[in-house]
């Protein structure tokens, strides 16, 4: 393989499972039909969030995040990991209590209630991790 370009971008989760199952990638519990490597790798993302995302569910959550002012680190964080709580949102986002204490006009808002709001949004627009029981049996 030849790097085209080099850091071209960034990828998120969901793009790089999207370009191992172009390619034909499985589960294998053998370990035998391809790079061990990005067999690792598949069957790793197999039990994140991106399992379940599409595209569209992706495109949405960047158009929607937009009021929220977040770096495009912090929209890679989030799409990858998918905070379901207050303290995962504090986590993954970059000076997120400085981010939510405004709106998008700039104006002062209720912290806690903007992090709620933007909460619910993620849990409206990106789909769930798959439950841990429906992972590994992926897996097998």
């Amino acid at each position: 393989m030849k790097i085209q370009k080099a850091n071209a971008g960034i990828l998120t989760n969901f793009e790089v499972l999207d370009f191992l199952r172009t390619r034909g990638a499985k589960v294998d519990p053998m370990g035998c039909l391809g790079l061990l490597l990005h067999q690792s790798v598949y069957e790793y993302l197999l039990k994140t969030p991106a399992c379940n995302q599409t595209r569209e569910s992706i495109y949405e959550f960047v158009k929607r995040s937009e009021g929220f002012m977040l770096a495009e680190a912090d929209k890679l964080n989030v799409i990858n990991w998918r905070p379901s709580s207050a303290a995962d949102a504090y986590a993954m986002i970059e000076e997120c209590g400085k981010r939510f204490s405004r709106d998008y006009r700039g104006e002062a808002c209720d912290e806690d209630k903007r992090v709620q709001e933007f909460l619910d949004m993620v849990k409206e627009v990106l789909p769930p991790p798959p439950p841990k029981a429906e992972a590994e049996a992926m897996q097998e």
